[in-house]
Parts: C-alpha cells; structure tokens; sequence
C-alpha cells in the first residue's frame, strides 16, 4: 500500500481516521480560541466566569456546542463535500417529531429506573417543601443548562465523529469507541465508580441507536436532555455526581441503599437500576418504528 492509499480510499476521498484526525485538532484549537473569547467577554462585562456557576455553564455549553457544529459542518464539507444538513442538526424533516418522542422517551427511561429503585426498597422520593416561585425558577434555569450541555455533548459524540465513520461503513464500531470515551469523561465526576461508568457508555449506547433510527441529533438530544433535566430538576437526584446545578427541584431524594443498586452519592446513574432501565429504553427504541430524513443519509451504511 502506497502512501496515497493510506490516506484516500477507493472513492477518492480522505480516510475516516484521517477526518477524524483533523475534526479532533481543529475542535481542541477552536476551543482554546473561542472559549478564551467567550471568557475574556464575560469577564469585560462584569460577570463571574468561575467554572460551576449557571452563567458559565450556559454559556460553555453554547461555545462548545457552536465550535462542534461548525468545525462538523466545515470537515463535512470540505472533507466529502456534504451540506450542513448532514449532521442531522438542522430544524427540518421530522425534527420535532423526533424531539418530542427523545423528550417523552427520556423521562420515561429516567422515571422507570427511579420506579424500579424504590420497587427495590432502595429509593423514596418527598415534595421539596420550598415555595413554587423556587422550584419553578430552578426548573427553567436547569432547563437552559442541561439543554446547552446535552447540545453540546451529542453534537460531539453523535454528530461529525460518529457519522464520518458510519458512512465508511462502521456505525457500531464508531457507536461503540465513541461510548466508552464518553463514560471515560465523566470519570472524575464525584462519586464516580465502575457502575457509573459502565452506565454511561451503556448511555452513549442509547443515544447511538437513537441516532441510528433517525439519522439525525434530535431523537439523542431529547433523550438526553430529558434524562438529566428529569432526574436532577424533577427527582432531585445528583445529575453523574453533580448537585450545584439544581437548586431547588420539585422532589426530594432519599437514597436508602445499597450503593450498588442506587448510586450512592454519584445519583442512580451510579445504581443498576439506571442499568435495567437504559437496556429496556435502547431496545424500546431500536424496534419502534421511525421513519429516516433523506439528507442525513449520504453514503451512510452500518
């Protein structure tokens, strides 16, 4: 094999492992630019950036969420001359079916691992005696967080990364690596152990099936967003180890135990009630029927 070989393939067009080469480089270089722009912003206008806070959150999330999708649709373009709409991004075809049904899907997966931890004796859940103008505040601001994150995170993880490789014809393996690097991120979460990091891949999982069944990022983004907002904003549970976020939620966790079964401190994302529940919803998803938008599915072959 000569060296032309090696990095274009028989269609003429750069190896996946070279685009994603490439797409990783210029993420982390965009990243350092913008993310030192948005800082240095923030900072001119008085406002805290200190890591944790709401506003830094919201706005990390927004930063990193546009630097993926245009450095996505950059390498989508210019490396196999694709339109933006490849990345399953954009606010067409069925998107909003696919929202509402990840929205619906999500805090439903997320309401049966709960149900099936306190089934389990493990779990029981009381009104957060705090007013409403709190749990209604709380609720809306989280919202705004978890929809920048979860954004963020599945552009990432499910859009250029994934896909480049799904249309070399290697959607599994690409589901499967790109799963266990997102369980490996949230290691250093508090109270993360191997049942929270094992869930996560198993997470990243769902979230690639979702992908799979749509060819676009909405199904996973609604899933997401609704599996974090529900859990931490609704339950009060701990979102992988974190309790900053939500201040004040419509319900009161009491964590019973085992640790095994509900997570202990890392939330029952740490607890093999959010196993059961997560394999349930991926083969729920996997089987229902959904129709696939046309332009998302170039060259795609699993």
């Amino acid at each position: 094999m000569n060296m032309n070989d090696l990095i274009f393939g028989a269609d003429g067009k750069i190896r996946s492992g070279w685009r994603f080469a490439i797409f990783v480089l210029a993420i982390v270089l965009a990243g350092l630019f913008f993310g030192t722009a948005a800082i240095a912003l923030l900072s001119a206008i008085s406002v805290s950036t200190q890591p944790g806070t709401a506003v830094f959150l919201f706005v990390n999330g927004l930063v990193s969420l546009a630097v993926v999708l245009i450095v996505g649709w950059l390498c989508g373009k210019y490396l196999e001359g694709l339109p933006y709409s490849a990345l399953g991004a954009s606010p067409e075809g069925h998107w909003a079916r696919n929202l509402i049904i990840g929205l619906i899907a999500g805090g439903l997966t997320f309401a049966l691992g709960a149900g099936i931890g306190i089934l389990a004796g493990g779990l029981s859940f009381s009104i957060n005696p705090v007013g409403l103008g709190s749990i209604a505040a709380t609720l809306l601001l989280s919202l705004a967080i978890f929809a920048s994150a979860a954004a963020f995170e599945e552009a990432l993880f499910r859009g250029y990364i994934l896909q480049t490789f799904a249309r070399s014809g290697l959607a599994w393996p690409a589901i499967f690596a790109t799963s266990i690097i997102f369980g490996a991120v949230h290691l250093g979460n508090p109270g993360a152990n191997w049942i929270s990091s094992a869930n996560t891949a198993i997470a990243g999982i769902w979230f690639g099936v979702a992908y799979l069944k749509t060819r676009d990022l909405w199904l996973p983004f609604g899933l997401h967003l609704a599996w974090n907002w529900t859990q931490g904003s609704i339950f009060g549970v701990e979102v992988s180890g974190l309790t900053e976020i939500v201040k004040h939620p419509v319900l009161r966790e009491t964590d019973l135990g085992p640790a095994w079964l509900t997570g202990g401190d890392y939330g029952i994302e740490g607890g093999i009630v959010t196993t059961a529940a997560l394999i349930i919803s991926t083969a729920a998803i996997w089987f229902i029927p959904l129709e696939k938008d046309g332009a998302q599915n170039s060259e795609f072959r699993v």
